[in-house]
């Protein structure tokens, strides 16, 4: 293992595994991809799925903004944002105004 690798492994999240951080960052790029690469047509803005991805590596970080988001709601919103399985239907969801 070299430092690079070892100093990424010790600043994840330590209540998340590594499987869910991979997850959670693969959620980030889906959302990029839909909605801010691609403007997918629904209701999340670019800015607001740039956003959610945000909050998905911050989670992963173990970042302090990722501090008041339950790891597992976000595992579970990165299953439905994977699956285009109604995400809007998580709390994390941005709420349609």
């Amino acid at each position: 293992m070299n430092s690079t690798e070892s100093r990424s492994r010790r600043a994840r999240n330590p209540g998340v595994s590594d499987t869910y951080c991979a997850l959670l960052q693969q959620a980030a790029q889906v959302l990029r991809m839909r909605y801010v690469e691609v403007r997918r047509d629904t209701g999340l803005s670019a800015v607001e799925a740039e956003e959610l991805a945000y909050l998905f590596e911050r989670v992963v970080d173990n970042h302090p903004a990722g501090d008041q988001v339950d790891p597992a709601e976000a595992i579970a919103l990165a299953h439905r944002v994977i699956d285009d399985d109604h995400p809007e239907r998580s709390p994390l969801w941005p709420k349609a105004e």
